[in-house]
Protein backbone atom coordinates (compact mmCIF):
# COMPACT_ATOMS: atom_id res chain seq x y z
CA UNK A 1 0.00 0.00 0.00
CA UNK A 2 2.94 2.36 0.51
CA UNK A 3 3.63 2.24 -3.23
CA UNK A 4 0.01 3.07 -4.05
CA UNK A 5 0.06 5.98 -1.59
CA UNK A 6 3.18 7.18 -3.34
CA UNK A 7 1.32 6.94 -6.65
CA UNK A 8 -1.40 9.23 -5.31
CA UNK A 9 1.17 11.64 -3.92
CA UNK A 10 3.19 11.67 -7.12
CA UNK A 11 0.07 12.28 -9.19
CA UNK A 12 -0.80 15.28 -7.01
CA UNK A 13 2.75 16.64 -7.09
CA UNK A 14 2.94 16.30 -10.87
CA UNK A 15 0.49 19.19 -11.33
CA UNK A 16 1.40 22.87 -11.33
CA UNK A 17 -1.14 25.44 -10.08
CA UNK A 18 -3.45 26.77 -12.77
CA UNK A 19 -2.24 30.03 -14.29
CA UNK A 20 -5.53 31.17 -15.85
CA UNK A 21 -8.47 32.46 -13.84
CA UNK A 22 -12.19 32.02 -14.36
CA UNK A 23 -13.84 34.89 -16.21
CA UNK A 24 -17.64 34.45 -16.50
CA UNK A 25 -17.72 37.07 -19.27
CA UNK A 26 -15.34 34.99 -21.38
CA UNK A 27 -17.64 31.96 -21.49
CA UNK A 28 -18.75 31.06 -25.02
CA UNK A 29 -22.38 31.10 -26.14
CA UNK A 30 -23.95 28.50 -23.84
CA UNK A 31 -27.46 27.56 -22.70
CA UNK A 32 -28.43 29.81 -19.81
CA UNK A 33 -28.67 26.88 -17.36
CA UNK A 34 -25.10 25.86 -18.25
CA UNK A 35 -23.84 29.39 -17.70
CA UNK A 36 -25.70 29.51 -14.38
CA UNK A 37 -24.13 26.21 -13.29
CA UNK A 38 -20.55 27.18 -14.19
CA UNK A 39 -20.78 30.61 -12.55
CA UNK A 40 -22.29 29.00 -9.44
CA UNK A 41 -19.61 26.30 -9.32
CA UNK A 42 -16.59 28.55 -9.93
CA UNK A 43 -16.13 31.99 -8.41
CA UNK A 44 -15.08 34.81 -10.71
CA UNK A 45 -11.30 35.17 -10.55
CA UNK A 46 -10.70 31.68 -9.13
CA UNK A 47 -7.78 29.84 -10.75
CA UNK A 48 -8.90 27.34 -13.39
CA UNK A 49 -7.55 24.37 -11.50
CA UNK A 50 -5.89 21.42 -13.19
CA UNK A 51 -6.38 19.11 -10.20
CA UNK A 52 -8.28 18.61 -6.96
CA UNK A 53 -7.39 16.59 -3.88
CA UNK A 54 -10.36 15.33 -1.87
CA UNK A 55 -10.68 13.93 1.63
CA UNK A 56 -13.97 12.11 2.24
CA UNK A 57 -15.89 9.66 4.40
CA UNK A 58 -19.08 7.71 4.06
CA UNK A 59 -20.49 4.22 3.65
CA UNK A 60 -19.94 1.69 0.85
CA UNK A 61 -21.94 -1.47 0.17
CA UNK A 62 -19.58 -4.45 0.22
CA UNK A 63 -21.92 -7.29 1.15
CA UNK A 64 -23.42 -4.88 3.67
CA UNK A 65 -22.97 -1.19 4.32
CA UNK A 66 -19.56 -0.38 5.79
CA UNK A 67 -18.00 2.90 6.90
CA UNK A 68 -14.97 4.13 5.00
CA UNK A 69 -12.52 7.01 4.80
CA UNK A 70 -10.78 7.90 1.56
CA UNK A 71 -8.59 10.32 -0.34
CA UNK A 72 -8.78 11.02 -4.04
CA UNK A 73 -6.77 13.00 -6.57
CA UNK A 74 -8.36 14.02 -9.87
CA UNK A 75 -6.13 15.50 -12.55
CA UNK A 76 -7.39 17.06 -15.73
CA UNK A 77 -6.28 15.14 -18.86
CA UNK A 78 -4.81 12.29 -16.77
CA UNK A 79 -7.60 10.80 -14.65
CA UNK A 80 -7.93 9.92 -10.98
CA UNK A 81 -6.76 7.69 -8.12
CA UNK A 82 -9.03 6.88 -5.15
CA UNK A 83 -7.69 5.24 -1.95
CA UNK A 84 -10.09 3.98 0.73
CA UNK A 85 -9.79 2.40 4.19
CA UNK A 86 -12.43 0.39 6.02
CA UNK A 87 -12.78 -2.57 8.38
CA UNK A 88 -14.30 -6.02 7.81
CA UNK A 89 -14.57 -8.37 10.76
CA UNK A 90 -12.24 -6.17 12.75
CA UNK A 91 -9.54 -6.33 10.08
CA UNK A 92 -8.25 -3.40 8.06
CA UNK A 93 -9.14 -3.42 4.37
CA UNK A 94 -7.68 -0.99 1.86
CA UNK A 95 -8.93 -0.41 -1.63
CA UNK A 96 -8.02 1.51 -4.72
CA UNK A 97 -9.88 2.52 -7.87
CA UNK A 98 -8.06 4.31 -10.64
CA UNK A 99 -8.39 5.57 -14.17
CA UNK A 100 -5.01 6.97 -15.07
CA UNK A 101 -3.42 7.68 -18.44
CA UNK A 102 -6.02 5.61 -20.27
CA UNK A 103 -6.05 2.52 -18.04
CA UNK A 104 -8.44 1.49 -15.28
CA UNK A 105 -7.85 -0.90 -12.37
CA UNK A 106 -9.33 -1.92 -9.02
CA UNK A 107 -7.79 -3.72 -6.05
CA UNK A 108 -8.67 -4.47 -2.45
CA UNK A 109 -6.27 -5.90 0.17
CA UNK A 110 -6.91 -7.36 3.62
CA UNK A 111 -4.54 -6.36 6.42
CA UNK A 112 -2.35 -4.61 3.81
CA UNK A 113 -0.90 -7.87 2.43
CA UNK A 114 -3.66 -10.37 1.47
CA UNK A 115 -5.23 -9.68 -1.94
CA UNK A 116 -9.03 -9.77 -1.84
CA UNK A 117 -9.77 -8.56 -5.35
CA UNK A 118 -7.96 -7.54 -8.51
CA UNK A 119 -9.61 -6.25 -11.68
CA UNK A 120 -8.26 -4.68 -14.84
CA UNK A 121 -8.64 -4.96 -18.61
CA UNK A 122 -10.80 -3.25 -21.27
CA UNK A 123 -14.14 -3.55 -19.42
CA UNK A 124 -12.70 -2.16 -16.17
CA UNK A 125 -10.99 0.65 -18.08
CA UNK A 126 -14.21 1.62 -19.86
CA UNK A 127 -16.15 1.54 -16.58
CA UNK A 128 -13.49 3.56 -14.76
CA UNK A 129 -13.58 6.16 -17.52
CA UNK A 130 -17.30 6.58 -16.82
CA UNK A 131 -16.60 7.13 -13.15
CA UNK A 132 -13.93 9.71 -14.01
CA UNK A 133 -16.39 11.53 -16.28
CA UNK A 134 -19.07 11.67 -13.57
CA UNK A 135 -16.56 12.96 -11.02
CA UNK A 136 -15.71 15.96 -13.18
CA UNK A 137 -18.34 17.67 -11.00
CA UNK A 138 -15.63 17.76 -8.29
CA UNK A 139 -13.27 19.56 -10.70
CA UNK A 140 -15.71 21.73 -12.68
CA UNK A 141 -12.90 23.60 -14.44
CA UNK A 142 -12.80 20.49 -16.66
CA UNK A 143 -16.24 21.45 -17.92
CA UNK A 144 -15.04 24.92 -18.99
CA UNK A 145 -12.90 23.39 -21.72
CA UNK A 146 -13.53 24.13 -25.40
CA UNK A 147 -13.56 20.35 -25.86
CA UNK A 148 -16.89 20.07 -24.01
CA UNK A 149 -20.01 20.23 -26.18
CA UNK A 150 -23.13 21.40 -24.31
CA UNK A 151 -26.80 21.02 -25.18
CA UNK A 152 -30.05 21.63 -23.34
CA UNK A 153 -32.09 18.57 -22.40
CA UNK A 154 -35.56 18.10 -20.99
CA UNK A 155 -36.71 20.22 -18.07
CA UNK A 156 -33.77 21.45 -15.99
CA UNK A 157 -31.28 18.97 -17.48
CA UNK A 158 -28.24 19.93 -19.55
CA UNK A 159 -25.84 17.55 -21.27
CA UNK A 160 -22.05 17.81 -21.47
CA UNK A 161 -20.45 15.59 -24.08
CA UNK A 162 -16.67 15.15 -23.94
CA UNK A 163 -13.94 12.51 -24.09
CA UNK A 164 -12.09 11.02 -21.12
CA UNK A 165 -8.81 9.83 -22.62
CA UNK A 166 -10.55 8.64 -25.75
CA UNK A 167 -13.64 7.30 -23.96
CA UNK A 168 -16.77 9.25 -24.95
CA UNK A 169 -19.03 10.46 -22.13
CA UNK A 170 -22.47 12.09 -22.23
CA UNK A 171 -23.01 13.63 -18.81
CA UNK A 172 -26.52 14.74 -17.80
CA UNK A 173 -26.60 17.45 -15.16
CA UNK A 174 -29.83 18.37 -13.36
CA UNK A 175 -29.42 22.07 -12.54
CA UNK A 176 -31.80 24.49 -10.86
CA UNK A 177 -30.77 28.16 -10.44
CA UNK A 178 -27.16 27.13 -10.91
CA UNK A 179 -27.16 24.44 -8.21
CA UNK A 180 -26.41 20.87 -9.23
CA UNK A 181 -29.00 18.38 -7.98
CA UNK A 182 -28.00 15.22 -9.85
CA UNK A 183 -25.49 13.88 -12.34
CA UNK A 184 -25.89 10.78 -14.51
CA UNK A 185 -24.61 8.99 -17.60
CA UNK A 186 -24.75 5.59 -19.29
CA UNK A 187 -21.78 3.82 -17.66
CA UNK A 188 -20.18 0.55 -18.74
CA UNK A 189 -20.62 -2.00 -15.98
CA UNK A 190 -22.13 -5.25 -14.70
CA UNK A 191 -23.78 -4.44 -11.36
CA UNK A 192 -25.80 -7.69 -11.46
CA UNK A 193 -22.75 -9.83 -12.22
CA UNK A 194 -23.82 -10.43 -15.82
CA UNK A 195 -22.16 -9.26 -19.04
CA UNK A 196 -20.76 -5.75 -19.16
CA UNK A 197 -23.03 -3.25 -20.90
CA UNK A 198 -24.17 0.36 -20.56
CA UNK A 199 -26.23 0.83 -17.38
CA UNK A 200 -27.77 4.10 -16.15
CA UNK A 201 -25.48 5.39 -13.40
CA UNK A 202 -25.51 8.55 -11.35
CA UNK A 203 -25.65 10.45 -8.09
CA UNK A 204 -28.12 12.60 -6.22
CA UNK A 205 -26.52 15.68 -4.68
CA UNK A 206 -27.92 16.30 -1.19
CA UNK A 207 -25.56 19.08 -0.12
CA UNK A 208 -22.87 21.33 -1.55
CA UNK A 209 -19.93 23.21 -0.03
CA UNK A 210 -17.42 25.83 -1.13
CA UNK A 211 -13.65 25.27 -1.08
CA UNK A 212 -11.08 27.66 -2.57
CA UNK A 213 -13.67 29.42 -4.73
CA UNK A 214 -15.24 26.18 -6.00
CA UNK A 215 -18.76 25.16 -4.97
CA UNK A 216 -19.00 21.41 -5.43
CA UNK A 217 -21.25 18.53 -4.36
CA UNK A 218 -20.36 17.67 -0.77
CA UNK A 219 -22.87 14.93 0.09
CA UNK A 220 -24.02 12.41 -2.52
CA UNK A 221 -25.87 9.10 -2.98
CA UNK A 222 -24.33 7.11 -5.85
CA UNK A 223 -25.39 4.01 -7.71
CA UNK A 224 -26.66 2.07 -10.73
CA UNK A 225 -30.15 1.94 -12.31
CA UNK A 226 -30.37 5.70 -12.03
CA UNK A 227 -33.33 5.86 -14.42
CA UNK A 228 -35.52 3.99 -11.89
CA UNK A 229 -35.58 5.65 -8.46
CA UNK A 230 -37.18 2.66 -6.72
CA UNK A 231 -34.65 0.22 -8.17
CA UNK A 232 -31.81 2.65 -7.45
CA UNK A 233 -32.81 2.75 -3.77
CA UNK A 234 -33.49 -0.98 -3.59
CA UNK A 235 -30.45 -2.48 -5.34
CA UNK A 236 -28.47 0.13 -7.25
CA UNK A 237 -27.19 2.46 -4.54
CA UNK A 238 -23.80 1.35 -3.24
CA UNK A 239 -21.99 4.51 -2.15
CA UNK A 240 -22.88 7.42 0.13
CA UNK A 241 -20.16 10.01 0.56
CA UNK A 242 -19.44 13.33 2.26
CA UNK A 243 -16.54 15.58 1.21
CA UNK A 244 -14.55 16.85 4.19
CA UNK A 245 -11.88 18.80 2.33
CA UNK A 246 -11.08 19.84 -1.24
CA UNK A 247 -7.82 21.46 -2.28
CA UNK A 248 -7.54 22.81 -5.82
CA UNK A 249 -4.34 23.25 -7.78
Amino acid sequence: MKKRSADLESLWKSVSPGAETFDPHALPDLPESVRAYLTHAIAAGAPLASAVRLRMHGTIKLGRWRKFKAQQVIVRQRGMIWHARLRIGGLSVRGEDRFLDGEGAMRWDLARIIPLMRASGPDITRSAAGRAAAESIWLPSILCSDDVWWRAGEGNTVHARFAVDGQAADLALAVAQGRLHAVSLPRWGNPDGGPFREVPFGAFVDQEATFDGYTIPARLRVGWYFDDVARFDREGKFFEVSIDEAIFR
